[in-house]
C-alpha cells in the first residue's frame, strides 16, 4: 500500500493558488472604483463670486451649508437651526482644536438669516467662520 501511494501522489503540494484571490480583488477594485464617485454627495448652494485668496487649512473642517430654502446642513447631514448649537458643541467637545467651521451660504437668502446662522455657531464656541465664496472666472462656466 506503502508503494501506491507514494508512485501515484508523490510529494503533498503546499502551495496556495492565489489567482481566485486575485479574481476576487480585481473585482472589488472595479466595483469600488465605480461607485465611489456616486457617494459624492453635497449640498448643491449658489455661493456668491467674489475675488479673495483660498484659505490654507492642515485639517479638514465642518461645512455648515445653507440653502435657499433656509435648510442647514452639517456637511451633509440637515438639521434644524434650533439643534446647530447643541450638535456643533457634541462635535467639538472632544477636539482639542475648535479652529473653525467653513460656512457655505446661497446668495439669494436674506443677510440677517445667514448672521443668526453664524451667532449659533459662535454660541457653539466655534470662533472662526471661513465664508465659502467662488470667482466670477468660475460662475462664468
Amino acid at each position: 500500500m506503502k508503494d501506491y501511494f507514494e508512485e501515484s501522489h508523490g510529494n503533498l503540494m503546499s502551495e496556495i493558488n492565489v489567482t481566485p484571490f486575485v479574481d476576487v480583488m480585481l473585482v472589488l477594485l472595479v466595483i469600488f472604483m465605480v461607485t465611489a464617485p456616486l457617494m459624492m454627495q453635497g449640498i448643491d448652494v449658489q455661493v456668491p463670486a467674489v475675488e479673495a485668496p483660498s484659505i490654507q487649512t492642515k485639517e479638514e473642517r465642518l461645512v455648515i451649508s445653507i440653502t435657499g430654502d433656509r435648510k442647514v446642513f452639517i456637511n451633509e447631514y440637515e438639521v434644524n437651526l434650533e439643534d446647530l448649537v447643541p450638535k456643533l458643541a457634541a462635535i467639538y467637545a472632544n477636539k482639542k482644536d475648535t479652529s473653525g467651521v467653513f460656512l457655505k451660504a446661497d446668495k439669494n437668502l436674506p443677510y440677517g438669516f445667514v448672521m443668526e446662522v453664524m451667532s449659533k455657531i459662535r454660541q457653539a464656541g466655534i470662533k472662526n467662520i471661513g465664508m465659502i465664496t467662488t470667482t466670477p472666472e468660475s460662475r462664468q462656466k
